[in-house]
């Protein structure tokens, strides 16, 4: 699969040439461009890493071999997202002020995208990469993940109404990430007719969910939104099952990715549904030919490729893009053109709106271990919902 091809630049041709112009007066010949990757290699989400390191080398090996970014040659340096806020945005600021990265790709929860901002104060472009709760527009921050404007809406509502469902209960780890997504979540369900019988927020330590369980049983609930991270949603789900609630209770999630569901188990796995912007079996064509890429590059024991880590490749195209339409890597110059900037991706077509994607959505439901898509929606819009 051809990077450049996943590039459609709405650049005139002589705002082309101005362009290339700006790169050549401001790149050293062989430099080499240090990014940042901020991933969880520890911690709760730490199963999400592998996978992403993969993709990530995948999207800079691509980049490079097609001429790198604004002419240099781009290297990775991995951080590790997965420690506490305070202590990921200090291995950000070393990577930035010691290391020497120029710009950064996010994949994590959005507690250490907030404290990265904070380091970063607008002075060096960053792309966040995974699903979020949707809403900001912070200065030289590009969103490539979906919001659950795009993910929950329009497949809660489906699902609801294909399996009749009416009384909804909210599960989820107590951050902003669930809390902001069960609001819209909560519209939905009454734009729906629905009914909120249950929501409860647990702490990233949990491991032991029987009481969630017993409540859920009692409200006689028929669908679960689970917005449990990592480790936590594999033990939820597995709780789940053993429950006996598998059989009658829909499981739907926009964090249940193919590492996730293998985690929980094909045993487990009845009636569990994941929303989101990629799935590795997804047959389009630009889906097909990257999940070969992968296999081929790190062979049939790799991490499962999956959403999340995708997100990572995206990250990288749109830096990519979004720079050499700017001719540069300030973040003014930057947030004055991203705007329209479009991309193919594994992911599909993809534009810039608001510093966000609009992306298609796929709702797939769990056979065994392994997701079938059953509805596809296309070109979702992120939300005009900028808080800032």
């Amino acid at each position: 699969m051809r990077r450049r091809d996943f590039i459609k630049s709405s650049l005139t041709a002589a705002a082309a040439t101005a362009a290339f112009q700006t790169v050549a007066s401001r790149a050293i010949a062989g430099s080499v461009l240090k990014v940042g990757v901020m991933i969880p290699l520890s911690g709760p989400a730490g199963l999400f890493g592998p996978a992403s390191k993969n993709v990530s080398q995948m999207a800079a090996d691509d980049i490079n071999a097609a001429g790198g970014i604004l002419g240099r040659q781009v290297e990775i340096i991995f951080g590790d997202a997965g420690l506490p806020p305070a202590e990921a945005a200090q291995t950000a600021l070393r990577l930035w002020r010691g290391e020497g990265c120029e710009a950064f790709i996010g994949m994590h929860d959005s507690a250490v995208r907030g404290a990265l901002i904070n380091v970063f104060k607008e002075q060096v472009p960053y792309v966040y990469c995974p699903n979020y709760e949707g809403g900001e527009c912070a200065t030289g921050v590009y969103y490539v993940g979906e919001t659950p404007a795009q993910s929950v809406v329009p497949t809660m509502t489906w699902l609801a109404n294909e399996k009749n469902c009416k009384k909804f209960y909210l599960i989820g780890n107590d951050y902003n990430w669930p809390r902001d997504t069960n609001a819209i979540a909560k519209n939905t369900i009454a734009d729906i007719g629905g009914e909120v019988v249950g929501e409860e927020y647990m702490p990233f330590t949990v491991d032991n969910f029987d009481s969630s369980l017993a409540k859920i049983k009692d409200t006689g609930a028929d669908m679960v939104l689970i917005t449990l991270v990592g480790g936590a949603s594999v033990s939820f789900n597995r709780a789940f099952a053993s429950f006996g609630l598998a059989d009658n209770v829909m499981r739907l999630g926009t964090l249940i990715d193919e590492n996730t569901l293998m985690g929980i188990g094909a045993e487990n796995s009845k009636n569990v549904f994941s929303a989101a912007s990629y799935f590795a079996n997804i047959q389009t064509d630009d889906g097909k030919a990257f999940a070969k890429s992968y296999s081929d590059k790190f062979g049939s024991d790799a991490a499962l490729l999956n959403g999340l880590s995708t997100s990572c490749y995206d990250g990288l195209t749109a830096l990519d893009a979004i720079a050499e339409r700017a001719g540069g890597l300030s973040v003014k110059e930057m947030d004055a053109v991203a705007e329209g900037t479009a991309f193919a991706s594994p992911r599909g077509d993809a534009v810039m709106k608001n510093r966000h994607l609009t992306l298609d959505i796929y709702l797939s439901e769990a056979i065994g271990t392994d997701f079938k898509i059953v509805k596809t929606f296309s070109q979702q819009e992120p939300g005009n919902f900028c808080k800032a």
